[in-house]
């Protein structure tokens, strides 16, 4: 079967494919794809080449070939676009963490307009919506109040870092352009650490060692700083040094926490902290609101948009103090608190426990009476409480990259509210889900990216979208 495979593999190289792997190739580049790289065609058959542009004529080498389509390295730019900028960062072009530095930043957002746009006409088949340009920052570097990075052994040093693109060779990093500077500082600290005792890191093909990953967050306003190390092994060798060394050298430092993950496995954290110095949370402000974040609490890594991205939705859900509203998805109460200053009453749907504990604890220490959270899936709790006979005026879904539920979309349709405000983080199931919602009763009337993420290919949107 092997065999047969790779005959027909090879037939289809050098009969079908107008390209060969490792050849050299001068092409024209006629627009983005959506991780940012450019999109070529040698007689029709595609090539995405990461670090090129559009309009650019660039030399490349064709270093991987699929059924449909191959992957070029960048040689040469030979034509320059326009909106071509030299990357700020040293190891930008090694480092997985960024996509589009080499974009100067009013071409990102117009990049991320278009995406959007793109996926809601060719996925969710719509039209008649109003989309607006997409909302940038003034400074779009040094924008994360969270960094999580893998850890790793590299010629016998500690290695921390982002992936390489497409693959898990760590690209070990001083300093990160789009992070806080504490990481940076704390990334020195688990380095030094790790080397001067002799503490393992992980070895994923192994499922060996200790230490796997670092998590950093900081308030933005707040400045309070918390470190979660992620081990293998519940046993944590010079812990007392390594609490000491963060202590001396972190201002702000208020939480250090132990994740204890043993499973072989992509996910980054477990269910089990061990709280080793300080509180269990450390707080952060999203306009007038406070919250308590938690190492497993979804918090918003960019405050400055969230606050942009926030207000804009609370807008489109045209509250009159009247409304009673569900929030699904709602983390640690985020959007739900933003929502409860204009609502009646607000019912926060989240399947992560400790996220609604938090978000009940956020509620109560600022003053938010009419908010109730429950803890289950969006897609069976908010079918429940309409069997209840709780119904919502207006539907607010914040859902991970793979969105909504079509039990959650069906339900939420069938109570007929008047608005319903999407949040989303991915351009390709949100569109999904709009022509879902078309099809049972609903119009996509406003449409408005939010830059949460600049220098990478990510954009989030937030949707107004009416009952016909």
């Amino acid at each position: 079967m092997l065999v047969l495979k790779n005959v027909i593999k090879e037939k289809f190289m050098k009969n079908i494919c107008p390209v060969e792997k490792n050849k050299e190739y001068v092409v024209s580049v006629q627009g983005l794809g959506y991780e940012g790289e450019g999109v070529s065609k040698i007689d029709n058959f595609t090539v995405f080449i990461p670090g090129a542009l559009e309009n650019e004529k660039v030399r490349i080498k064709i270093v991987k070939i699929n059924k449909n389509f191959g992957f070029g390295k960048l040689l040469e730019v030979l034509e320059p676009s326009a909106d071509r900028a030299d990357p700020e960062c040293a190891i930008y072009k090694r480092c997985g963490g960024c996509q589009l530095q080499h974009l100067s930043y009013g071409a990102q957002l117009e990049f991320k307009k278009n995406r959007v746009e793109d996926c809601l006409r060719r996925i969710g088949k719509l039209d008649g919506f109003v989309l607006h340009d997409t909302i940038g920052m003034d400074n779009p570097y040094r924008y994360r109040n969270k960094v999580q990075l893998p850890v790793g052994k590299k010629n016998g040093k500690t290695s921390i870092g982002f992936y390489a693109q497409r693959s898990h060779d760590i690209i070990d990093l001083e300093t990160c352009l789009i992070q806080n500077e504490t990481a940076d500082r704390v990334i020195g600290i688990v380095k030094g650490w790790m080397d001067r005792y002799n503490i393992e890191a992980y070895d994923e093909q192994k499922n060996s060692g200790i230490v796997r990953n670092i998590m950093v967050r900081e308030g933005f306003r707040t400045k309070e700083v918390m470190v979660v190390i992620v081990t293998r092994t519940k046993e944590l060798p010079h812990k007392k040094e390594f609490i000491e060394a963060l202590k001396s050298s972190i201002h702000g430092l208020r939480s250090v926490i132990q994740n204890v993950n043993t499973k072989q496995t992509n996910v980054i954290l477990s269910d089990e902290c061990i709280t080793l110095w300080g509180p269990e949370t450390i707080s952060d402000y999203i306009g007038e609101f406070k919250f308590n974040i938690s190492p497993l609490s979804f918090f918003q890594v960019n405050p400055v948009q969230t606050e942009v991205l926030y207000s804009k939705a609370l807008e489109y859900a045209g509250l009159t103090g009247n409304e009673t509203v569900f929030d699904a998805y709602c983390g640690t109460g985020t959007i739900t608190l933003f929502l409860s200053k204009k609502a009646k009453k607000v019912y926060g749907v989240e399947i992560v426990p400790q996220a609604i504990e938090n978000a009940i604890i956020n509620a109560k220490q600022n003053g938010v009476e009419n908010a109730e959270f429950i803890v289950g899936e969006a897609e069976k709790v908010i079918p429940d409480l309409i069997k209840q006979g709780v119904r919502a005026d207006v539907v607010v879904v914040d859902p991970p990259r793979k969105g909504c539920g079509m039990e959650l979309l069906q339900a939420i349709a069938k109570i007929e509210p008047k608005r319903i405000v999407y949040v989303s983080c991915d351009p390709g199931t949100l569109a999904r889900d709009l022509g879902i919602l078309k099809d049972l009763g609903y119009d996509t009337k406003e449409v408005q990216p939010v830059d949460m993420f600049p220098q990478t290919a990510h954009v989030e949107t937030v949707v107004l979208i009416e009952r016909k």
